[in-house]
């Protein structure tokens, strides 16, 4: 029985998508909850698009991209 995405914070809904990565019902919960102010990146879907979004990618995880990047 999968729980129940509303009822669930969204530390607690990171925790379960990073659990169960291939449930996709819990990635569009997570996804919705996105700030809509946040930050968008729009790199080309070229070999150099995708290396800049695994950069961008890299720095947010150890804390090192700010707003502004």
């Amino acid at each position: 029985m999968k729980p129940n995405f509303e009822t669930m914070n969204k530390a607690q809904l990171r925790a379960y998508v990073l659990e169960h990565r291939e449930d996709r019902e819990a990635l569009r919960a997570l996804m919705s909850r996105r700030d809509p102010n946040g930050v968008q990146y729009n790199f080309p879907n070229t070999s150099e698009g995708r290396e800049q979004t695994k950069e961008v990618i890299k720095r947010k995880i150890e804390g090192n991209l700010d707003k502004s990047s």
